[in-house]
This record gives structure tokens, sequence and C-alpha cells, in this order.
């Protein structure tokens, strides 16, 4: 696929070279959950060359969006919600499906990075971006980002966790009693979501409550759990409080490699 973004021309070097970006974040998708983080940052590169080749700005901006995961992994927050801002300024105005996508993905990391930071009010207001935004768009995978009314629901209770402020919290607590996602949303992605509700139910003191989310994680997309840092994180806590009296709790967190 390189050779062929090296040889194309034209129109034909666009499609090769938005094809190869899309190849490169499914490698890079593999590389970052298994930790191969140095691996993961060169892809990112890659695919962002790929990328700015394509002549497709939404694809761009995706992987813009991939980028932040190295930020997330060094713990460099502040570069990157600059490098968010500035791919959230580069995406042309919102006139196409695709554009609004991008740019509401865009905003939803943000507003993620944000609620890491402790900052409430950037958060909120990417949120608000993002609504405006994902409330036009029919709910799927672009570029491979889910994006959609679904998605934004997930990313408000992933603020809420990162924030954690009682009140937020137990609003999207709440919250998941009256709403759950959809069947056909990713199943990582709707796996993710009940992994931050488990966090945020382990923040207000119901650890039994956020055993029962994580099983249900578990159950949607077990690899995903597996290797996720923190769910062997709130396992471990889990086995703690628990003083190792809850069997199914020690089977839980020995296959999750978290005791």
């Amino acid at each position: 696929m390189f050779r062929a973004v090296d040889q194309a021309h034209g129109v034909d070097r666009e499609r090769a070279a938005r094809l190869l970006a899309l190849a490169i974040r499914s490698a890079d998708a593999a590389a970052y959950k298994f930790d191969y983080r140095d691996l993961s940052a060169r892809l990112v590169e890659l695919m962002r060359w790929a990328a700015s080749l394509a002549a497709d700005p939404a694809l761009e901006a995706a992987a813009a969006y991939v980028r932040m995961e190295t930020f997330f992994a060094t713990g460099q927050l502040g570069p990157g919600m600059r490098s968010l801002r500035a791919a959230v300024d580069r995406v042309p105005a919102p006139t196409t499906e695709p554009l609004a996508a991008a740019a509401a993905a865009l905003h939803m990391r943000a507003a993620v990075a944000a609620g890491r930071m402790r900052r409430p009010d950037e958060a909120r207001g990417h949120l608000r971006d993002a609504e405006a935004l994902a409330c036009r768009v029919r709910e799927r995978l672009y570029d491979g980002t889910a994006v959609g009314p679904d998605s934004l629901e997930i990313h408000r209770l992933a603020v809420a966790v990162e924030l954690g402020e009682p009140e937020d919290l137990r609003e999207a607590v709440d919250a998941a009693a009256r709403w759950a996602p959809s069947r056909g949303l990713p199943a990582e992605r709707r796996s993710h979501y009940y992994i931050d509700l488990g966090r945020a139910q382990m923040l207000l003191g119901q650890p039994q409550h956020a055993k029962e989310s994580l099983l249900v994680a578990r159950r949607i997309a077990p690899q995903h759990v597996r290797e996720h840092r923190q769910v062997r994180a709130e396992l471990a806590t889990m086995v703690r409080l628990s003083r190792g009296r809850d069997e199914q709790l020690l089977q839980f967190a020995r296959w999750a490699k978290a005791v």
C-alpha cells in the first residue's frame, strides 16, 4: 500500500493514501491497546502523513483525534489540548455529514481531556459544541470513529468520571438507569461505556454495582476489558475492599490480570 501511494498520481494517489491512513489506524488500535506505546506513536505519525496526502480534511481530523492517544499515554495533556484546538480550527465549516462528524469527534475528545485536566467549564463547553454537531449526523463510524447522538451520551459519562465531581457522577449514574448504548454501536465503545459506569460507581462508593457494570462490559467485549488498565485498577481496588471474600470477583480479577 505504501508502494501504491508512492507510485500513483492525482486522484488515484489520494485514494491510495486514504486507504493507507485507515489501515495504519487499524494497526495503531492494536498497538495502543496492547501497550506498545512507542510503536503506536510511530503509527500515528504515519497516519497523519498519509492523511495529509489524501486531500480530505475529515480524515486529517481523524488523525488528530487518534494522535491524542499519544498525549494521554504520556500525560502531556496541555500540549494535547493545544493540538486538538488547532485541529478543530483547521476543520472547514461543517457543511457535510463527514465534516460535522469530524468536528464533533474532536470536541468529544477535547471534552474528555479537559475533564482529566479538571477544567469543568472547558469540558462542558466542548460537550456543548459536540452536541450541536453530533445531533446533525447519523450514528455510525466515520473514518474509524463512532460519532452520533449515542456516542455523545457515552462521552458525557466519560467526562463526568474524569471530572470526578459528585453531583456530575450521580447525574451520570442516574442517567445510566434510563439509557443504554444501542447494540448498533461498535462493541468496544459500548463496553467502554460500562467501564466508565463502573468507575463512576466506584467513585460514589458503590463497588457491587461497579462489579456488575464491569461484568456487562466483559460480556460485550471481553478482550477489550481484559487489556484495559482502568479495569485492572478498579478490580484490584474491589478485591482489596472485599478482602478476597467474593469468589466471582476474584476470578474476574485473575482473568483480567489485576491480581
